[in-house]
């Protein structure tokens, strides 16, 4: 449908009726909206976007996103176009997030300035331009802040394709006749909401709503009139009417279909037979000289005969629609149909039978039998829960907007039953660039929107709660499985590659992700060598202070870790073994960035690096966009005497770590947390012989695990919860109540939700406490099973007499005991170390350590009887594995103690 007008909202400070220009109920009706993202705004155009999907068509002006993958968001979140800058286009075509048709939704934006010249040699250099750019697509072009437009009317005449997409244009100054003529000229009008009215009268000065659309359309008729196809919100024709300026300026103003009689004059559908219209929107056809008034049709039809429409009655699923809605209505009770809508194990038996039965069908005839079937139980399943035929399709509309695909594998249980193995190495149809970046954003701790039910029970941030007497056991498992991350493939189908570039490619590899992933476009070097400049190391002295006290602390309880004296045993007479540690020669330890600063991690990796005598220590974490580090993590490095920063972070930093660059020094061992590509890079790097590299430990988001009994205070209750949620999105919160009453627990319910809504992080706490939980034992042993089950990375034991309780605990990475010991305190000062066991791997792994920066190395010291004491052992053994060469290596040597020759 063309474009002519594209109406301009804040989406910070939305029209209402009482505002001057027209309500967003009206904008709806014209359909096109116009709105703008900055990185500030960027959540609210989403959120914009996936509320009023179904009811406008949404351009966005992207000009000042800094991220290109802020854009691909927006479009694949329903957003219809994206005017963007001449630097962004040339990176999405460059890096292929856009292909193909999927161009067609680029809209390339210019100011004002661009006009200043000949308006026939720019023309020219700006066609040149964006030919250059995409020589097989024309694309939209938008001039922002003119006076006129006839640099646009210049290049549409220059331009060779028959089909020239919209020119769009901002005017400089708001005049109404300017607007006006803009759109007769054949431009597509950016117009502020508040510049439009449906009440000129009263407005004389905006430019009236109805004129908008009588000046971009034209009639061919002597009478003047404009044929006008009424449709249903299915796109279904009822009927043919007619419309002038006058019936158009009412119909926009009173939201009902109105028409023009050529019998009657103006004609309000329904006002006498009841049979009303909701006006929905107006569109106009590719010529521009007809209209579509799509409605909701209310009463017994359209026709004055009394049917659905003036083409006779209703087919088809919009038939089989109507016709459960009307069984829905009048079945009687205990009756088949009845009992499809009030039983819905009955409904989901009937589609999974019909599933199965077309998915078993091979001819024509049954499948389509099979398929007609399926969908009317479907249909039903709908009707039953209020989901329209239009609600469908605009799912389905939305579908068709995604520019990224995901892997289209089938769940296992159903590949199992049919007996389908996938061979597919990857996702059809999508591009790599715009997967990859759509998957990164996936893995990030991205905020939840506004409108986004995570996290919310009755309005209030909550978290789901079980009685474990009350519950089967299966739901109590699957209500603690941690939540689900990306699958293996799909993460290593980003990270090898990475791995492999900057293993092949050195600096300028990694350089290359770091402005890609970081946007720190103004970095020559991956790297900063120490002495740090001072004036990267400025912080506020309670700053200092705060570092300095936690440095000392962790120092201390390390320290206390060391091994004074080799370990040394004599087995046997004569045979002597020891151990003794020492330090890991080269370490790389990986400090995220993200949606939060964690100077505290490089704290609780550099200081044991520094005690256990590591030689050189190499820190790596993301820098920000101006390609500086935070000055919190200069001055730790400082103090742990790290010999440089990478400024590099995910993959492409584990890699140099682990092969080394030019710059970059390789290492032996790789510590720190990081998100699922951090993670998969580390394992990946460990299990390549050839990079010669170890790691602390498997890493997931991060946990904690709460036990309260009576005695609990609420609010420390919640806000531990709430200290490890504000983490990100896939956190996981637990808590387990030791037989509190429903009055204790709604006290721990209600402070957190308060807690939680004073917290700026507030949205992604709601991330992470939608798949949170709080489970409701009978006594303390119950707890410590569950708890010993789950073996949380964090462990808070809010409890009487909480001490009692620590030899009772199998399984966990640290223990906080009692209510005075928050968890906090082990995040960042107390001693203790944060780089914890997550994802259940408490059961297997011990936290960071001072051991995990030293090795152990054992010794064997024999004298000639020792010798001979366990030389039977050693030779009977070597004989039963038949390994000659070791029973020899003894022999020879009791032969020469005895002088017997061979």
């Amino acid at each position: 449908m063309a474009e002519h007008f594209l109406v301009s909202v804040d989406i910070k400070n939305l029209p209402s009726s009482g505002d001057n220009g027209i309500a967003l109920k009206t904008i709806s009706y014209l359909h096109r909206v116009h709105i703008t993202a900055t990185p500030q705004t960027q959540q609210d155009a989403i959120a914009f976007l996936r509320k009023n999907f179904d009811h406008y068509s949404i351009y966005c002006d992207c000009t000042a996103s800094e991220s290109l993958e802020d854009i691909l968001s927006l479009l694949n979140n329903g957003c219809a176009k994206v005017f963007v800058a001449s630097w962004q286009i040339k990176a999405i075509v460059e890096h292929r997030l856009l292909v193909g048709k999927d161009l067609d939704r680029l809209v390339i934006s210019f100011d004002s300035s661009i006009s200043e010249g000949g308006r026939e040699e720019t023309a020219v250099n700006i066609l040149s331009k964006i030919k250059a750019l995409i020589p097989d697509t024309p694309i939209g072009i938008q001039i922002r802040g003119v006076h006129d437009w006839k640099l646009l009317d210049t290049m549409n005449r220059m331009s060779k394709t028959e089909y020239y997409p919209g020119r769009y244009v901002t005017l400089a100054h708001n005049i109404q006749n300017d607007y006006i003529r803009a759109v007769k000229d054949g431009h597509v009008a950016i117009i502020p909401a508040s510049k439009l009215t449906t009440d000129p009268e009263k407005y004389p000065d905006l430019v009236p709503a109805h004129v908008l659309i009588t000046s971009a359309i034209r009639s061919d008729r002597p009478d003047g009139l404009f044929p006008t196809i009424v449709t249903d919100e299915n796109g279904i024709s009822l009927g043919l009417v007619y419309s002038n300026e006058k019936s158009i300026e009412v119909a926009l103003q009173t939201g009902r279909g109105v028409y023009h009689s050529r019998r009657h004059g103006l004609w309000v559908k329904g006002q006498e037979s009841g049979d009303t219209q909701e006006l929905v929107n107006i569109f106009m056809d590719c010529d521009a000289d007809a209209l579509q008034f799509n409605v909701r049709q209310s009463g017994e039809g359209f026709c004055h005969l009394k049917s659905s429409t003036c083409f006779g009655p209703y087919s088809g699923v919009s038939r089989l629609e109507r016709t459960l809605l009307n069984r829905k209505a009048s079945a009687p009770e205990g009756s088949y149909t009845s009992r499809l809508f009030s039983e819905p194990k009955l409904l989901e038996a009937k589609i999974m039978e019909e599933a199965s039965e077309l998915c078993e069908a091979t001819n024509k005839k049954d499948i389509t039998a099979e398929a007609g079937d399926l969908l009317y139980f479907a249909l039903t399943k709908c009707v039953a829960a209020g989901v329209s035929m239009g609600d469908i399709e605009h799912n389905l509309d939305l579908k068709s907007t995604k520019i990224t695909r995901r892997k289209g594998d089938a769940k296992p249980q159903w590949a199992k039953k049919v007996g389908h193995q996938d061979t597919s190495n990857g996702s059809s149809g999508a591009m790599s660039g715009s997967a990859e970046l759509e998957t990164l954003k996936e893995a990030a701790s991205v905020p939840k929107e506004n409108d986004d039910a995570a996290g919310l029970q009755t309005g209030s941030i909550r978290m789901k709660r079980y009685k474990t007497r009350d519950t089967d056991v299966k739901i109590i498992k699957d209500a603690l499985q941690r939540p689900s991350q990306k699958s293996t493939d799909d993460i290593m189908d980003i990270v090898k590659p990475i791995i492999k570039d900057v293993r092949e490619g050195g600096d300028p590899a990694v350089l290359k992700y770091t402005h890609k992933f970081e946007k720190a476009t103004s970095l020559t070097s991956p790297i900063l060598r120490a002495p740090f400049p001072q004036n990267l190391m400025q912080l506020p002295q309670e700053t200092i202070e705060a570092i300095n006290v936690s440095y000392e602390n962790i120092r201390r309880f390390h320290a206390a870790q060391r091994e004074e004296t080799p370990l040394r045993v004599e087995t046997m007479p004569g045979v002597v073994c020891s151990r003794f540690s020492r330090p890991i020669e080269r370490v790389g330890l990986y400090v995220p960035g993200g949606t939060a600063v964690l100077p505290s991690t490089a704290l609780m990796l550099g200081v044991p690096a520094m005690v256990a005598g590591c030689k050189k220590i190499i820190l790596a974490s993301p820098p920000r966009k101006d390609g500086t580090i935070t000055p919190e993590i200069v001055y730790i490095a400082h103090k742990i005497g790290a010999e440089s920063i990478v400024l590099a972070g995910g993959a492409q930093a584990i890699a140099a770590l682990a092969y080394g660059t030019r710059s970059i020094s390789k290492v032996d061992k790789i510590l720190g947390p990081g998100n699922q590509f951090v993670t998969a890079a580390k394992m990946v790097v460990s299990n390549d012989t050839t990079a010669g590299v170890s790691i602390d430990m498997p890493a997931g988001p991060s946990e904690v695990l709460v036990i309260a009994d009576k005695s609990a205070n609420p609010k420390f209750v919640a806000s531990d919860l709430l200290s490890q949620a504000e983490h990100g999105i896939d956190s996981q919160v637990v808590l387990i109540a030791v037989d509190l009453s429903e009055e204790q627990l709604a006290a721990v319910e209600d402070e957190l939700h308060a807690q939680a809504m004073a917290l700026p992080r507030k949205d992604i706490v709601r991330g992470a406490i939608e798949h949170s939980i709080t489970l409701v034992v009978k006594d303390i042993t119950e707890a410590m099973e569950y708890s010993n089950q789950y073996a949380p990375e964090h462990l808070i034991l809010q409890v009487e007499n909480a001490e009692s309780l620590v030899s009772l605990v199998d399984h966990a990475g640290s223990i906080f005991v009692g209510p005075w010991a928050p968890e906090s305190v082990g995040d960042y000062s107390a001693g203790t170390n944060h780089s914890l066991p997550t994802y259940g791997y408490a059961k297997q792994y011990s936290g960071v350590n001072l051991s995990s920066f030293t090795k152990h190395i054992t010794s064997s010291n024999l004298t000639q009887q020792g010798l001979r004491n366990v030389s039977s052992a050693v030779m009977q053994l070597a004989k039963v594995e038949e390994l000659e060469a070791h029973r020899r290596a003894v022999n020879i040597r009791l032969q020469e103690m005895d002088g017997i020759k061979e």
